[in-house]
């Protein structure tokens, strides 16, 4: 009660000043105290502020903060160059070649500092607008103004706990708007892949997408299409591993940006089936995010593909392809396709390919098979993909309940467990009987 009090009285006295043109929001107002940011951003702001430099902890950390959520990680920004900052801090290196950066290391902790960073006067562009180079060193006000979202546009002084805003983007949090600095369709062409990032962070943040922040989006997704494969993919890694990959995938949906930035989800998310199947794999890795829990991308992309590999694989087996290598033929064309437009790395594809090829194992219940499987490396991942298709009734769910016991019985319950071998369809081929050279048939 007496906490409330307080709260209130020094809320009442609390004021916003102006600094230049940053809106400079104190302590009293945003509520986000110092011991709130992480050891190593602290260190790395105290550490600069003490050389002389400025420095701020910036970006999605300030928002999530303000957000009452948890950031992943601090990012700082600085009027310090990369090799300023690498002379105060021992335990750093610069990366990158264009865009230069310098990760500071604190024990298991890497804090990255970027310097302050303006918008280019004659910046090098493509023929849709978008920016091939842009790395100048600005000022404060000036890196704000190259960011994407004013959500996004806030610096935060661990020293004082004052919030400094260039672009009304405190207010935007608190109204709960995401929106975009500058003129939308420019700022789209500059980099495409913002319209992603705007679906994204709206889904992820449940704030609203501003009304002028959405308007282009429609007719400059094609502009997608111009963006590297490995941005692609970042950015596809970034909104499945988000925890809120359903609202991510529903927003893609709505506003019609699914189609060629996963190639053939749209005709997944079309079958009653497919749609069911690829759903719960996206809620299921949501809810292991949520708990902290291990989340395997190979997993992820083996599911939201895997009824284009099931289509695949059933014309060919109609076509009198055995079902082993009518399975092979079916994950290469399937991967070859997609491919073309998302650079899924290839260490992705072999572990695809067993969790796919594990999916007739599981049918085989007789004999020596099972223990086999069990020993399989994949065999945890391949049971998890049986379990979302048990949920999704592609498989009968009696076929998920049978692994789950015999995996965890002991030897006389998995002996009674086993099947004969003719219920599982695994019946032992015929050797032929050699011949002799004369044709005639040897004992």
């Amino acid at each position: 009660m007496i906490k409330k009090f307080l709260k209130r009285v020094f809320t009442r006295k609390a004021k916003v000043k102006t600094v230049g043109n940053a809106k400079v929001i104190p302590f009293a107002l945003h509520g986000v105290p110092r011991e709130q940011i992480s050891y190593g951003a602290r260190r790395v702001t105290d550490g600069l502020q003490a050389a002389g430099f400025k420095a701020y902890v910036v970006g999605g950390a300030v928002r999530d903060l303000l957000l009452s959520k948890t950031p992943k990680d601090f990012d700082v920004t600085t009027d310090a160059t990369p090799e300023e900052i690498k002379r105060v801090f021992r335990r750093s290196r610069i990366i990158g070649r264009r865009f230069r950066l310098v990760h500071v290391m604190f024990g298991e902790e890497l804090v990255e500092v970027s310097t302050f960073r303006c918008m280019m006067e004659e910046a090098q562009t493509d023929e849709h607008g978008r920016l091939l180079r842009d790395n100048e060193f600005g000022d404060m006000e000036q890196d704000a103004a190259r960011r994407d979202f004013t959500a996004n546009a806030l610096f935060y002084d661990p020293a004082t706990q004052e919030i400094f805003d260039y672009h009304r983007g405190y207010a935007d949090i608190r109204e709960g708007v995401l929106r975009i600095i500058g003129d939308p369709e420019v700022r789209y062409r500059e980099d495409p892949v913002r319209m992603l990032r705007a679906v994204r962070l709206s889904a992820k943040l449940g704030i609203t997408l501003d009304d002028a922040t959405a308007a282009p989006i429609g007719r400059l997704k094609s502009l997608l299409d111009n963006v590297p494969d490995a941005r692609m993919l970042d950015e596809v890694l970034k909104m499945l591993l988000s925890g809120h990959s359903v609202a991510c995938v529903q927003a893609l949906h709505k506003m019609e940006l699914h189609h060629g930035l996963l190639p053939l989800l749209d005709v997944i998310m079309e079958q009653p089936m497919g749609e069911k199947f690829v759903m719960l794999a996206l809620k299921n890795t949501d809810e292991r995010i949520r708990q902290d829990k291990s989340v395997s991308p190979a997993f992820l992309f083996a599911a939201l593909l895997w009824h284009e590999v099931l289509n695949s694989w059933n014309a060919l087996v109609k076509q009198g392809e055995r079902p082993v290598g009518a399975m092979h033929t079916a994950m290469d064309d399937v991967l070859a396709r997609q491919k073309k437009k998302l650079a899924i790395p290839h260490r992705h594809d072999a572990v695809m390919k067993e969790i796919w090829l594990l999916q007739q194992r599981f049918e085989q219940r007789a004999g020596q098979r099972p223990y086999r499987l069990l020993e399989q490396p994949r065999f945890r991942a391949g049971f998890d993909f049986l379990l979302l298709r048990c949920a999704s009734n592609e498989v009968d769910n009696e076929l998920g309940l049978w692994w789950d016991e015999f995996q965890e019985a002991n030897e006389a319950r998995r002996a009674e467990m086993l099947q004969p071998e003719g219920l599982t369809g695994a019946k032992k081929r015929r050797r032929k009987p050699r011949r002799k050279p004369d044709g005639e048939p040897t004992q």
